[in-house]
């Protein structure tokens, strides 16, 4: 078996506040700012929608049923929806978006208004009373609590007072349809629980959306800004090249300087003047040459390499005693492995995580087969608490007990473990999450080898 270690005390220090690390922000910086979500105009629309169901309902019974009912006072009804639709069609709010209270006295209203019209055609007997769930359900997914639970509040109300009293439901003339009063309160508390349900189901699906696509972006910004710093060899060997004509011709023109103006300071300036031109070629070709050197040497690290870089950070402290190995099957040769920074980012904030929790030891460990490549990140802290391992990974996730739980006192929005493993999965590794048999948590990637593996030397390949 084929292994070499480098043992390294960790430094008891803060990681960096990034958002890559676990220990970036406070758990209140948790609270997602919610901007309006409905446009004014989709709110108007979908009154017109309704508005227009509720007409068309009334037309029929009255003339294809015929039976009997208070259509003026519900004409009025729907008439109100209608004028203020039109008033708000008018008027500059229907061009912008709605603000939460604007939404929220919007949806009211239609609760309202569906309501006295359900008075007035049975109550929670008429089949079209499930419609008041339509509103609670569009306040839960795009307001605030403190907005939405009003508007459920309202609903609940209203659904109570109409399974108390309403007027009869149309039906044939002569003839009431008189409900059971144990069948009325069953379908008092079938929407009331409807209203409950659906409000809060809404609300937790919009709220776990947006902390998904908040810490998407996040996870984006993160490897845009790897991104730009491996554009910037790009970058140098287009100035290398774009720089060598005016210093070609500065260095012409220093050298005639020097041969015609005879010796004193002035020739001792062109002489410098030269040599400084010589100096800015030298650069410039290197810089030039770095992007040719880059593929094939410093793209490139064995595992060992990787290991101590990641646990570089932790070094030269007395607290916790950081330990890299790499250990492979006998026979099999150990790879060189591309450096790319996403996954020295992922590990680094990883094993700070293990520092953060370690009593004494942290094991980072790289084996290989002739298969695969893995990386465990092992500490000796408390492990993972038990609620959270089964989503550590998801946004928003942590397993950080408290401040006082952690050495360097930072309490974690579990973005850390997310963008990591984010990163990881995009190289094609498969992340595990776990406690050990002794205690301790355990973190583990691992690679096909034909992902991660550099070819020999003198090889071209190109990343994809």
């Amino acid at each position: 078996m084929a292994s070499a270690s480098t043992v390294a005390p960790a430094p008891a220090r803060p990681g960096p506040d990034t958002p890559g690390s676990p220990g970036a922000q406070p758990a209140a910086a948790l609270a997602i700012r919610r901007p309006g979500r409905l446009r004014a105009r989709t709110l108007i629309t979908l009154r017109w929608l309704a508005l227009a169901g509720q007409a068309t309902a009334l037309v029929i019974v009255a003339q294809v049923l015929r039976f009997p009912a208070p259509y003026l006072p519900c004409a009025v009804v729907v008439g109100i929806g209608c004028w203020l639709n039109l008033l708000l069609t008018l008027t500059p709010v229907s061009r912008r978006t709605a603000t939460d209270w604007e939404a929220a006295a919007q949806l009211g209203f239609d609760i309202l208004q569906l309501a006295a019209l359900l008075y007035l055609t049975g109550g929670i007997a008429n089949p079209f009373a499930l419609l008041i769930i339509a509103p609670v359900t569009l306040a839960g997914a795009s307001l605030p609590v403190r907005y939405a639970g009003p508007i459920a509040a309202l609903a609940i109300v209203a659904v109570l007072g109409l399974a108390i009293h309403a007027l009869p439901i149309p039906w044939h003339a002569g003839e009431t349809l008189q409900l059971p009063a144990i069948y009325r309160l069953g379908l008092a508390v079938a929407l009331t629980s409807g209203i409950a349900f659906s409000a809060g189901y809404a609300h937790q699906a919009a709220a776990e959306a947006a902390q998904m696509e908040l810490a998407l972006n996040v996870t984006e910004t993160v490897l845009a800004r790897e991104q730009r710093l491996s554009a910037l060899g790009a970058l140098a060997a287009a100035a290398a090249h774009e720089l060598g004509t005016p210093l070609a011709t500065i260095a012409v023109v220093a050298k005639e300087m020097a041969r015609e103006v005879p010796a004193g300071p002035l020739h001792d300036d062109a002489e410098l003047l030269i040599a400084q031109a010589q100096r800015c070629r030298d650069i410039l070709r290197r810089l030039g040459e770095m992007p040719a050197t880059t593929d094939e040497v410093h793209e490139r690290m064995s595992l060992l390499q990787f290991v101590r870089e990641v646990v570089e950070p932790y070094a030269k402290a007395d607290s916790v005693q950081v330990e890299a190995v790499v250990t492979g099957a006998s026979g099999v040769e150990a790879p060189d492995v591309w450096r790319w920074p996403e996954v020295l980012h992922a590990m680094t904030s990883i094993v700070e995580n293990a520092f953060d929790f370690a009593r004494k030891e942290i094991l980072v460990t790289a084996r290989f087969d002739a298969e695969t490549v893995a990386v465990e990140v092992r500490d000796d802290g408390p492990g993972f608490s038990p609620q959270v391992l089964a989503k550590l990974g998801e946004p928003y996730v942590t397993s950080r007990p408290g401040a006082e739980g952690s050495r360097t006192g930072h309490v974690g929005m579990g973005l850390g473990f997310f963008i990591a493993k984010t990163l990881l999965e995009r190289t094609g590794a498969v992340v595990d999450f776990r406690n050990g048999r002794r205690g301790g948590a355990i973190v583990a990637a691992r690679w096909k080898r034909s992902q991660i593996e550099a070819p020999p030397l003198g090889e071209v390949v190109w990343r994809t």
